[in-house]
């Protein structure tokens, strides 16, 4: 077996085999395939697609490349949440506090943000003091000591992952269906739960622009799931505008803790809701969703949820004087509003375009190496569907330069479109799969 026959067969459309697929993982995590040659099979998987087990095959033999995580010591159902990415997805700094304050264990590795997209890590990291970077015993002790640890995808788990992921970042091979649920499910395998529920995002800011691409890629991954012995819910929820109000990494985390205390912004509420109903029901705590979505809403109201916040952070090392008040957060230099220049009925804001301008104010990466600055970001003071009059605030940029801050709001003001139609207020959920 060599892998120029598998870049061959691959190329003729033909079916890998198992073997094939493991020899190309293998071979290319203990670099014996080279960068080029993996480039030329992953080039033809893009354009010629995969099957079902070749889909499978792959995401377990990435899954199998390092270490597997084994939470069974927590004798519990180990639950774990993942979302495909979007623009102002603070949902995990909301939602898992929520469920361990319901008593059900939440063990989460996250990633960093890339591009327009924002990462869980560096928003955690945007606490002063929060460490990520935990060994697996710790990480273990943490769940077992308070039901909760939240920390970076430091382990060896899935190498073969990430070394791909990274390879197909840089030759445009990022949107294929079968390599994205293979990457994904690979990393939720390796980490140890026994049930997942996936937030497959769709829309302007997602990487599934259709309904009909995220339903394709939640089929692949809930075929996975069963076939890899792991139950998966895919919910598929909006992302043709920003999640929230607050886009940046201590912004989110702002808008986090203020909708731990109860303010909580209906589009991100919905989804919360949904994806911890789902959560609570696999991890064998109740079979009504609307059941659950009541448990959760107490736990805000309560203060519950908010307490293991505050808990997770302390126990992590981080300073929870600033969930406790968070006008500590370091501020930007420069915070001016985008003000309309017409009136009428907001009819869509393009959550891409807003990522990539927030990214460029500096609170996201280009390439893995950036360095991001915490403070910089977005707070909109309108939704899609709102009304607007002439000259009233439409938004609020944070920026450390005047010159980033000027061209922020120039773009900014060209993505938030208004017109004198009025349109519904887009629904969240778009669909749940089982």
């Amino acid at each position: 077996m060599n892998i120029l026959e598998i870049i061959e067969k691959k190329r003729d459309k033909e079916e890998l085999s198992k073997e094939e697929i493991e020899f190309f993982v293998k071979g290319y995590t203990n670099n014996t395939i080279a960068d080029y040659q993996a480039a030329a099979l992953l080039m033809a998987i893009y354009l010629n697609g995969m099957t079902k087990k070749e889909t499978t095959d792959l995401t377990i033999a990435m899954a199998n490349s390092g270490e597997r995580l084994d939470l069974s010591n927590l004798n519990e159902i180990i639950v774990d949440k993942h979302s495909t990415g979007g623009v102002g997805d603070k949902v995990s700094l909301i939602l898992l506090p929520l469920v361990a304050s319901l008593g059900i264990p939440v063990a989460k590795m996250s990633g960093r943000g890339l591009g327009f997209t924002g990462g869980t890590v560096d928003k955690l990291e945007s606490i002063p003091g929060y460490k990520t970077e935990v060994d697996i015993l710790q990480f273990i002790k943490n769940v077992e000591k308070i039901g909760i640890s939240m920390i970076s995808q430091t382990l060896n788990l899935a190498p073969a992952d990430k070394k791909i992921y990274s390879l197909r970042d840089s030759i445009s091979c990022v949107e294929n269906i079968s390599l994205i649920a293979s990457s994904i499910m690979s990393k939720k395998i390796a980490s140890g739960a026994q049930k997942i529920v996936l937030d497959v995002t769709c829309g302007s800011g997602a990487f599934m622009k259709s309904k009909e691409k995220a339903e394709q890629l939640a089929n692949e991954m809930i075929e996975i799931g069963k076939l890899a012995n792991k139950e998966t819910v895919c919910i598929l929820t909006n992302m043709d505008e920003p999640l929230g109000y607050a886009v940046g990494n201590s912004l989110e985390v702002i808008e986090a803790i203020h909708f731990l205390q109860g303010d909580m912004p209906e589009d991100v509420k919905e989804v919360v809701l949904e994806l911890g109903a789902y959560m609570i029901k696999l991890a064998g705590k109740g079979n009504d969703i609307e059941e659950n979505k009541a448990k959760m809403l107490e736990n805000i109201k309560n203060r519950k949820g908010y307490e293991k916040l505050i808990q997770m952070v302390e126990n992590q090392g981080g300073d929870s004087s600033y969930i406790k008040d968070t006008n500590q957060f370091p501020k930007a230099e420069y915070i001016g509003n985008v003000y309309s220049n017409t009136s009428g009925c907001i009819q869509s804001m393009d959550a891409k375009e807003i990522g990539k301008i927030v990214c460029e104010l500096g609170a996201g990466r280009v390439r893995k190496e950036d360095k991001i600055d915490n403070a910089v970001g977005i707070v909109l003071k309108k939704k899609v569907s709102d009304k607007v009059e002439d000259e009233e605030i439409l938004a609020t940029i944070y920026a450390n330069s005047k010159e980033k801050m000027e061209k922020a709001k120039e773009r900014l003001l060209k993505v938030i479109k208004i017109k004198e139609e009025k349109v519904e207020k887009p629904k969240m959920i778009l669909e749940v799969m089982e």
